[in-house]
């Protein structure tokens, strides 16, 4: 690289690192987080026959009909799609069905060739979102909800899945906790921006004013999770809802993954849904600076491709801006400096509290994790085989990760990011 482009590229680094971040640039809302605004419930007339599937998707799947009424779908034109709620519901719908139609009959007899007449609209759809074609965190919570009364609180009770499969009240339920832990964040994103922007602007008493935010919605988001012990069985989570957020890749079931009839000739792999699709938590990572091990990484920096491009974008410039563990270390670095009356004291105690209640957040995940899948797993294995379970992934998250290990590792790397001042 030449001079004059070396000045450039620095040039543009240092544009990078001092724009400030605002949400709306992103796609997402000061109110709602990442959760997609008022999602669509109705496509176009013209898509009217994947919407009569996708609301019948729980009985045609129970009944083994759904592969039948794919076959006979007619071949659609995504062109009629023409705004992005639209876009990203034609991608939930096509999803569902996918999963509904790749795992009808368990993960013993899974299809090898996805149909065209679903696999040309769903790749076309996807390349448009910038996602991939599989059902996906982005479409299962962010853009699968809606409110029975649109004046009404945000709870369970008023609110609704737009698709859904088998499972009953625990897959509704599943789904709308999930998306009440993302509508908890939405405050604590609001405070990261105000907290980049005033590390920009050397502003201590912003930053103190966003780490206390940031604190409180993690821990509403802790509050919210627990709801899943009240409305979702551990047993039809893992038993029969858990099958349908399986991927196709790292999935000793689908070993060699799945051919997408007229898009390609080789098998596609593509990881499961994940909570490490969700945006949320990366984004608290880059903004407090903890750091993973590689394996860790690795995993949640691949997740970021089962993102929408524009939450993927957020994250990356997250990483960019000005370092507010660095702030926060040179600030205060020793203990005679440590007064908590102090600006820099502050911070360092508020920082430590943010971190403290994401580990905090983590280990109840670990809970719920471990009460879902391992405990259920184990008790699935005692029963009689006449209600067959997801043995090939019993032990793994749909992701494809060894669960356990992985959120152990993630959430450690956590605590250890609390900061103790040099004495």
């Amino acid at each position: 690289m030449d001079t004059s482009s070396e000045n450039m590229e620095s040039q543009r680094q240092t544009l990078k690192l001092v724009t400030p971040l605002t949400l709306g640039r992103y796609h997402i809302s000061e109110e709602y987080g990442f959760l997609l605004q008022n999602p669509l419930k109705e496509l176009p007339e013209q898509y009217r026959s994947w919407m009569e599937i996708a609301s019948e998707l729980p009985h045609l799947i129970e009944s083994r009909q759904l592969r039948a009424h794919v076959y006979k779908m007619p071949l659609l034109d995504c062109r009629f799609l023409k705004s992005h709620r639209e876009q990203r519901l034609a991608h939930l719908v096509l999803a569902a069905i996918t999963m509904g139609f790749v795992w009808q009959e368990g993960e013993t007899q899974p299809p090898k060739v996805l149909p065209r007449t679903l696999a040309i609209p769903f790749v076309e759809v996807s390349r448009k979102l910038g996602l991939p074609p599989i059902l996906v965190h982005s479409d299962l919570v962010l853009t699968n909800w809606t409110k029975r009364n649109p004046e009404g609180p945000w709870e369970i009770s008023n609110l609704e899945t737009i698709v859904s499969f088998p499972g009953g009240e625990s897959l509704q339920a599943f789904v709308l906790v999930t998306v009440l832990v993302e509508k908890a964040a939405a405050p604590g994103i609001k405070a990261l921006v105000r907290g980049v922007e005033a590390l920009l602007q050397h502003n201590q008493d912003t930053l103190l004013q966003a780490l206390q935010q940031l604190r409180l919605s993690i821990q509403d988001m802790t509050k919210a999770l627990a709801q899943m012990h009240d409305y979702v069985d551990p047993d039809i989570f893992y038993t029969v809802i858990r099958i349908f957020l399986s991927g196709w890749k790292d999935n000793p079931a689908m070993s060699e993954g799945l051919v997408y009839e007229g898009v390609a000739t080789e098998p596609l792999r593509y990881s499961g849904g994940s909570a490490a699709q969700s945006s949320v938590l990366q984004a608290f990572d880059e903004f407090l600076g903890i750091q993973h091990c590689k394996g860790s990484v690795d995993f949640l920096h691949r997740m970021r491709d089962y993102m929408p491009p524009s939450h993927k974008a957020f994250l990356d410039d997250l990483h960019s801006a000005p370092s507010l563990r660095d702030y926060v270390l040179t600030s205060a670095p020793s203990l005679r400096d440590y007064v908590l009356t102090s600006g820099a004291g502050c911070c360092l105690m508020a920082y430590n509290q943010c971190v403290e209640a994401l580990a905090q957040l983590r280990s109840y995940h670990i809970n719920v994790v471990a009460r879902y899948i391992i405990s259920a797993a184990s008790r699935a294995r005692s029963k009689m085989p006449s209600h067959p379970s997801p043995h090939a992934l019993e032990d793994r998250g749909t992701g494809g990760t060894a669960v356990l290990s992985f959120l152990k590792s993630v959430r450690e790397k956590t605590v250890e990011a609390i900061l103790h001042p040099n004495a």
